[in-house]
């Protein structure tokens, strides 16, 4: 087994669209458990659907094919995408092989399971009773040819909207360069779901609004650090890390992955334990925040900046900026988000637009948070703007 670090960044794959990014087991079923353990019923009587490339390549299907009757499915639906560099590596529909059983570029298929039961007679339930089933009953998949426009098995095709519209879940990794279109997808048809994406999409103009209004949130299980997933045997080994396993099959390693959702979990209730100002300054383990008189102030925004997300200083009445990945720990029950110090996102809540008369890069200015030392103006990453609930309560009941 081969394995090697280097310092380059994925930016460059997405910018190629090479994000054919494959979730492992493990991680699907750490994600799924965490909403079984605030609501058992989560997923009962559901219609359950995964697009991906190859349903018996997808850990997604396999994950929920296998846990159909401990979930209480009503169905789950699956489909492949024609043309993807794994499909049918490891199938056993033979719409997959084509001539001397010399595999052809994929065919799309939609897989479609409402029952799984013991076809093997072995006395349980699992994967294996599944793919015997859809062996022996080719009715259970349908071919899905796609239109001019999109082939078949892509989301944004047809045949795949109206197997959407069927559905009650969906749960799948979308291409991270289609990111924006898949959730606005999503958000269209009024659907739940538990995807992967990337952290920065918290900043996308497209994605911050359905943030602010509640629509959509961080998953339960994954907070920090990179995740690996399996990519196909074309993909540039050039991420920070990567391997090759014994039997040459390439992963790497993807930082600021997260689960977007808008089903609710017991993570997103948690509170935030915090301390006040004066505790902040005296005892934070963070030499930014340690010593210092006060917080620094934002020149553009009436903000308090407030660089890390454990150092948010539970008895500030106003508005604070804290870093984009304070959504991990979010409670909407306890913060109010407002809006992100981001280019056009600022949701109002900017003060001040800089101009060349202040400072000769003033358009770099004004796409972040500003904190001003002297005569140097310091723009702050990209920034949400948020304020304790309790504040908000108190605005609204302020007579005027």
């Amino acid at each position: 087994m081969a394995a090697q670090v280097k310092n380059r960044s994925l930016h460059k794959a997405k910018a190629a669209k090479q994000d054919e990014f494959y979730t492992q087991y493990v991680d699907i079923q750490k994600e799924v458990e965490a909403y079984l353990e605030f609501d058992p019923d989560t997923f009962r009587g559901k219609v359950v659907y995964c697009n991906c490339d190859d349903p018996f390549e997808s850990n997604f299907f396999k994950y929920f094919a296998a846990n159909f009757n401990k979930l209480g499915l009503k169905k789950l639906v699956s489909t492949s995408y024609d043309g993807s560099p794994i499909a049918g590596q490891g199938t056993l529909f033979p719409e997959y092989n084509e001539g001397n059983g010399k595999r052809q570029k994929p065919k799309a298929l939609a897989v479609i399971i409402d029952h799984v039961k013991d076809e093997d007679g072995d006395g349980a339930t699992d994967i294996n009773d599944v793919k015997l089933f859809l062996k022996r009953n080719k009715a259970a998949r349908t071919a899905l040819k796609g239109n001019n426009k999109y082939a078949g098995g892509d989301f944004r095709s047809p045949e795949c909207i109206a197997l959407q519209k069927e559905a009650d879940i969906v749960v799948t990794n979308p291409p991270f360069s289609l990111f924006r279109e898949y959730v606005a997808q999503l958000v269209e048809h009024g659907k739940k779901f538990l995807i992967i994406g990337n952290v920065q999409a918290i900043t996308y103009k497209e994605i911050f609004p359905l943030i602010k209004a509640d629509k959509i949130w961080m998953g339960a299980t994954i907070h920090s650090g990179d995740r690996e997933f399996r990519v196909p045997d074309h993909y540039p080994l050039n991420a920070a890390g990567w391997r090759v396993d014994e039997n040459g099959v390439k992963y790497i390693r993807v930082k600021g992955v997260r689960w977007w959702t808008n089903l609710d979990h017991g993570r997103r209730h948690e509170k935030l334990s915090l301390m006040t100002k004066e505790d902040n300054m005296r005892f934070s383990k963070h030499k930014e925040i340690k010593g210092k008189a006060a917080y620094d102030r934002y020149d553009n925004y009436d903000a308090i900046e407030v660089p890390f997300t454990d150092a948010i200083p539970n008895d500030h009445e106003g508005a604070m900026g804290v870093p984009i990945t304070f959504l991990d720990r979010y409670n909407p029950d306890q913060f109010e988000i407002l809006g992100i110090t981001d280019r056009d996102n600022n949701s109002g809540v900017k003060t001040k637009e800089y101009t060349e008369a202040d400072v000769p890069n003033f358009g770099d200015l004004n796409r972040r948070g500003v904190v001003r030392v002297g005569n140097e103006y310091k723009p702050i990453y990209a920034r949400l703007i948020i304020r304790h609930r309790r504040c908000s309560r108190h605005a609204k009941g302020t007579k005027k």
